[in-house]
C-alpha cells in the first residue's frame, strides 16, 4: 500500500446513510466509494479490493456475514468493520471469530467513526509492512547462497541495495565463507546480468603474469608472448570484474590498477595506447585490509577507492540455523551426483556439526560431506563415517572439561553441610554456564547437554518472565 491512500469500501443498503458516512470521511486521506448491496461487494472484493470495509450486516440480498467469512476464509488483507443497527453479543464473537477488526452499533458518529478507520488503517498498513519483512527474513538463498539464518539476511539486503548500483563493493570473510559466491549474486542481481561476469584471483596467478592477466598483452610483449591476448578487463567490457584476494596483488601492480579504476583505461602489457571499458569492480580478501595498509603492503588510496560498500560475510559458526540446512543440502546433492541413497544424519552427527567450529567455513563443510558420500553406503550418515577431526569430537566434553573440579574432603556433620538446593536452580545454573561457554550459541549450547534448543528457549523465555 506504501503511501498511496486507503482504500475504504462502505457496504450500506441505505443510501441515505452511505452518504452520511462518506461525508464523515471526506477530509481524511481515502479513497471512499459506496456499494448498496452485497453482491456488488464480492464484485468489487474480486476486482479492486479495499485497505478498508465498512460492512451493514442487514443486506438486501444477503447477510454481511457471509461476505465477512469470504474474506476471512480467503486471507484477504482487508481490515473489516461491521456497522449494523442489530447488534448483540453473539454477533459481535461471531464477527471477531472471523477477523472482524471491530463491531460498531448504529448511530454511529462521525469521531468514532475517523477513529475506528485510522485505526483499521494503521492495522492493515503495520501488516503490510510485517508481511514484506517477513518476506524478506524467510529467503532461504539468494542468487547462489544458501541459507535463512540472521547474519546472511543482512547480507542479502546488502547485496540487494548494492547490486543496482556501479560503485565497487569491497568483501571480506575467512577463507571459505562464500566471498566469489557473494560476488556472483551482486553481479546477478544488477542490470549487468546480461553481460560477463570475469572473475580472477590474485593469489593464484604468479605475479610476473598478473599484470597480463588483467590487462592483456600483445604479441611479442614478453618472452613467450606469441600471439595477442585479451585481458580479464577486457573481457568484463559491460559486465563486472572481480577481483578475489586482492590484498595479494603486488604493490606496483596495485598502482596500475588504481589508474584503471579512476578512469576506465588500461594499458596492455606491451602496447603504445589506451583501451577504456565499461567494467563494474567487485573485490574480496580474507585479510584485514586495513592492518595490510598500515603494514604498508595494500596503498592506501586503492583502498579507499574501491572501499565503497563493504560486506563482510559471517563465518560459518556465526551462522547457527545455517549448518544443517546447507549440510543437509550438500548430502542430496553429492547423493545424487554418486548414486547414493544416503538421505539424513543420525543426531550425534548433527550435535557434532553444531558444537564444531568450522574454521574452514561453508567450503570445510562441503568437503566433510563430499568425502562421506564418496567413501561410504548407505541410509544414514553415522558419526564412524565422519572424517577427522570430527570423528574424535564429543560435542558434550567442553562442558564435561569446564564443570568445577571435585575435591575430597572429610565428612562434614549434616549441619556443616551446605543446604539443599531445589534441583530446577541446578538445572539452570548448568544450562546458563552451557550458554555462556558457547558464547550464547544456543544450539552449540543444547547440542552439548544433549537437548532440544526449543527446550533451552523455552525454559529462558520461563526465567525471562519470572524475572518480569
Amino acid at each position: 500500500m506504501g503511501s498511496e491512500p486507503a482504500a475504504v469500501l462502505i457496504v450500506e443498503d441505505s443510501l441515505s446513510l452511505g452518504s452520511v458516512y462518506r461525508g464523515y470521511l471526506r477530509n481524511e486521506p481515502y479513497v471512499v466509494s459506496h456499494v448498496a448491496a452485497g453482491a456488488a461487494a464480492m464484485a468489487r472484493l474480486e476486482s479492486d479490493p479495499p485497505d478498508v470495509l465498512l460492512l451493514d450486516l442487514q443486506l438486501p440480498d444477503m447477510d454481511g456475514m457471509d461476505i465477512l467469512r469470504h474474506i476471512h476464509e480467503r486471507r484477504m488483507p482487508i481490515a473489516v468493520v461491521i456497522i449494523t443497527g442489530h447488534g448483540s453479543v453473539d454477533k459481535a464473537v461471531d464477527a471477531m471469530r472471523y477477523g472482524a477488526f471491530d463491531f460498531v452499533e448504529k448511530p454511529v458518529s462521525q469521531k468514532r467513526m475517523i477513529v475506528t478507520v485510522r485505526n483499521a488503517v494503521d492495522k492493515i498498513r503495520m501488516r503490510s509492512f510485517v508481511d514484506r519483512l517477513a518476506d524478506d527474513f524467510r529467503r532461504e538463498g539468494y542468487h547462489g547462497f544458501l541459507g535463512s539464518s540472521l547474519p546472511m539476511q543482512a547480507v542479502y539486503r546488502i547485496i540487494d541495495s548494492a547490486a543496482p548500483s556501479k560503485a565497487t563493493v569491497f568483501i571480506t570473510g575467512d577463507s571459505g565463507s562464500g566471498k566469489e559466491v557473494c560476488a556472483e549474486a551482486i553481479h546477478r542481481a544488477s542490470d549487468r546480468r546480461e553481460k560477463p561476469f570475469v572473475p580472477l584471483n590474485c593469489a593464484a596467478i604468479p605475479r610476473d603474469l598478473m599484470e597480463s592477466e588483467i590487462f592483456g598483452h600483445v604479441k611479442g610483449a614478453f618472452t613467450g608472448a606469441v600471439r595477442d591476448r585479451v585481458g580479464a578487463a577486457k573481457q568484463a567490457d559491460g559486465g563486472t570484474l572481480f577481483l578475489d584476494e586482492i590484498a595479494e596483488m603486488d604493490l606496483d601492480l596495485q598502482t596500475k590498477l588504481l589508474r584503471f579504476v579512476q578512469s576506465g583505461g588500461f594499458q596492455p602489457v606491451g602496447a603504445s595506447s589506451l583501451e577504456h571499458v565499461d567494467v563494474r569492480f567487485l573485490c574480496a580478501t580474507n585479510r584485514d585490509p586495513l592492518a595490510e595498509v598500515a603494514a604498508g603492503r595494500f596503498r592506501e588510496d586503492l583502498f579507499y577507492r574501491l572501499h565503497v560498500i563493504p560486506i563482510q560475510l559471517p563465518a560459518l559458526r556465526e551462522r547457527e540455523g545455517d549448518i544443517l540446512e546447507l549440510a543437509n543440502s550438500f548430502l542430496a546433492r553429492y547423493a545424487q551426483e554418486e548414486g547414493k541413497r544416503l538421505e539424513g544424519f543420525d543426531a550425534d552427527v548433527e550435535a557434532i556439526f553444531l558444537a564444531y567450529a568450522w574454521p574452514g567455513n561453508v567450503r570445510q563443510l562441503q568437503n566433510v560431506i563430499r568425502n562421506v558420500v564418496v567413501l561410504f553406503d548407505g541410509v544414514r550418515v553415522t558419526r564412524a563415517m565422519l572424517p577427522p577431526p570430527l570423528d574424535g569430537i564429543d560435542p558434550s566434553a567442553p562442558i564435561a572439561a569446564a564443570a568445577p573440579r571435585v575435591e575430597t574432603r572429610p565428612r562434614r556433620r549434616a549441619s556443616d553441610r551446605a543446604p539443599i538446593r531445589p534441583l530446577k536452580d541446578i538445572e539452570r545454573e548448568v544450562i546458563e554456564q552451557a550458554i555462556a561457554y558457547y558464547g550464547d550459541n544456543i544450539p552449540q549450547a543444547a547440542a552439548a547437554l544433549g537437548v532440544s534448543p526449543s527446550t533451552i528457549y523455552r525454559k529462558k523465555q520461563t526465567w525471562d518472565n519470572a524475572r518480569g
